[in-house]
């Protein structure tokens, strides 16, 4: 079968459209792709749901569709915010492009060993990386949605015994400094040790007994949450703004305890 010259076909994202109307974002979204996370203790793999866009100019009929995805296809680079920042790169030039965006979405797995038996089991946490280049110099952000525990002091205080707690989750996102590297890791450690109490995997009965004591003895309001958070974010010279939430799945009502802040403050 005769496979036709793709020089001879018409080109027509490459037209020009007379409605003098710029789009700020256009692309794919949702790709589902494996990856490799570039991590303190090596390459982790995983698998991400991805949005890819630039901007298309008023006189443009189209982007090209099929090069976001040949861009992915060629980057074989473990994720950081250096390669992430290069992969930015290589679509905003294939694409002929002066701004655009990507975000990848995917799960991230620490490894832990629980605090009494030292029973080991990976907890699962979500990560978003995010790259953008809009007027100024690319930036990149990292955010991890990371899954703690919570103790009302309200319910502690007013009880004659026990007191309420719930799951919550904690997101944040860090956009980064210049040329500025910061480990996943550290925003999952900084998230956990703001909570009542951190989460794992696997715990023995002894290991039950520390958490519900930590927590007991650590009780936390999820504005206590978001504020203790946005004070170790604000000392880190790594970190040019952030965005911090937590929700808390209550216990004993049917609705979540929500918070919500940015900074720096």
């Amino acid at each position: 079968m005769n496979i036709m010259n793709a020089a001879l076909l018409p080109d027509v994202q490459s037209s020009e459209d007379s409605r003098n109307i710029v789009i700020q974002k256009v692309g794919v979204k949702s790709v589902t792709y494996p990856v490799r996370i570039a991590t303190e203790d090596g390459v982790q793999p995983s698998v991400a749901t991805i949005d890819m866009y630039v901007s298309l100019p008023a006189q443009a009929k189209g982007t090209h569709m099929s090069r976001f995805l040949e861009v992915l296809e060629e980057f074989n680079a473990p994720l950081s915010s250096k390669s992430l920042s290069t992969l930015m790169s290589l679509v905003l030039s294939r694409l002929d492009a002066d701004s655009g965006m990507i975000e990848l979405r995917m799960p991230y797995f620490v490894r832990k060993t629980a605090p009494v038996s030292g029973a080991p089991s990976l907890l699962d946490h979500q990560l978003t990386l995010r790259a953008e280049k809009a007027n100024g110099p690319i930036t990149i952000t990292q955010q991890i949605q990371t899954p703690v525990t919570s103790l009302c002091p309200c319910s502690k205080e007013i009880s004659l015994y026990g007191a309420h707690n719930q799951r919550s989750h904690i997101i944040i996102a860090a956009t980064l400094a210049e040329d500025a590297v910061l480990p996943v890791r550290d925003l999952i450690e900084i998230a956990e040790s703001s909570a009542s109490c951190q989460l794992w995997g696997v715990l023995k009965r002894p290991d039950e007994k520390f958490v519900t004591e930590r927590a007991y003895e650590n009780p936390k309001f999820v504005e206590d949450l978001v504020r203790d958070i946005a004070v170790a974010l604000s000392a880190d010279p790594r970190i040019a703004r952030f965005e911090v939430s937590s929700e808390n799945f209550e216990s004993i009502h049917n609705h979540s305890a929500f918070a919500w802040l940015s900074g720096p403050q």
